[in-house]
């Protein structure tokens, strides 16, 4: 994964961008590689604790924690965390920041009326040692990316370009930082929307064989920069008016979930270009009103759902 595609889908000379915008563009790929390799680290603990101590699953949300690793670290088995006194288990809760009586409440009351899952010592050591492997790589794994971002937060703060970013809906810390990197400094690298569509890989190939065409999925690409617009796209639509209305819509039409996404980072990606290009903040209400004026049906289902367009 990376934004080489993007200079090497351009026909224009290679302009480097600042070094503080080609180390950005380096880590939040890196960033994206180690929170990958958290999920499998937690899937792994995950796994190992429903063999035999599956209880915890339910006293944690929020796996990605310290309080998780840290509780798992201190018991990792059921018959030790409950061998512990009362006072114990609040003291370790409140020195985490868990600060809500009834969550302290509830864990204790779940930890003594818990029955193990299995009294096989075949099961037991074996998953325990797996659990208390794991935690040591989770807790590592998540210091690794707070300090990413950390150093993310940092370099962003000397970009011009990133508040253009931040005003787009559901991107924050994590998606502003991507899609800046996607696009660059170099506001030449892009002729049209359509070339971000090609070099990002969310824009199909189009293949025609005398009669006869069909349509397929863009191979030579940046996978990051498509990546990035598609999860981003499907962020959007829990903050977005008209992305929703246009997911609900494709989805009455019967449509896939992740075609929809497709199709959404299609329709993102120019507006993004628009205001990379002109430097101006994204407005929902502008788009909304630009809608309107040429009649999009995007509007009139949102308005009736019941309405095929």
């Amino acid at each position: 994964m990376s934004f080489s595609a993007t200079s090497i889908a351009s026909n224009q000379p290679l302009i480097p961008d600042s070094p503080e915008m080609r180390t950005l563009q380096e880590l939040v790929v890196y960033r994206r590689k180690c929170v990958g390799d958290r999920i499998r680290i937690s899937n792994r603990i995950v796994s190992a604790l429903k063999n035999y101590y599956p209880q915890v699953l339910d006293w944690f949300d929020d796996r990605n924690t310290r309080v998780f690793c840290d509780f798992l670290t201190k018991w990792p088995s059921l018959s030790q965390v409950q061998r512990s006194r009362t006072s114990t288990l609040e003291h370790f809760f409140t020195t985490h920041n868990v600060r809500r009586r009834n969550v302290i409440e509830r864990r204790i009351e779940g930890i003594r009326s818990a029955r193990p899952l299995t009294d096989d010592p075949a099961a037991l050591r074996a998953n325990q040692l797996i659990v208390e492997t794991q935690v040591l790589q989770l807790k590592l794994m998540i210091q690794i990316i707070k300090q990413i971002d950390g150093e993310i937060a940092g370099l962003c703060g000397a970009l011009e370009d990133y508040e253009l970013f931040t005003s787009l809906p559901a991107a924050g810390p994590t998606y502003a930082p991507r899609l800046l990197a996607a696009f660059g400094e170099n506001r030449d690298r892009f002729q049209s929307a359509r070339h971000v569509q090609q070099c990002s890989g969310v824009a199909p190939v189009l293949e025609r064989s005398g009669k006869k065409s069909w349509v397929h999925w863009r191979y030579a690409c940046s996978t990051f920069m498509r990546q990035s617009f598609v999860e981003w796209s499907g962020e959007t639509v829990r903050y977005s008016f008209w992305a929703k209305a246009f997911y609900e819509y494709q989805k009455q039409k019967g449509k896939s979930h992740h075609a929809i996404l497709r199709a959404l980072a299609f329709k993102w990606i120019r507006i993004l270009f628009h205001c990379w290009q002109n430097r101006v903040k994204y407005d929902e209400s502008k788009y909304l009103n630009a809608l309107k004026e040429r009649n999009s049906p995007l509007l009139a289902y949102a308005v009736n759902p019941g309405t095929d367009q």
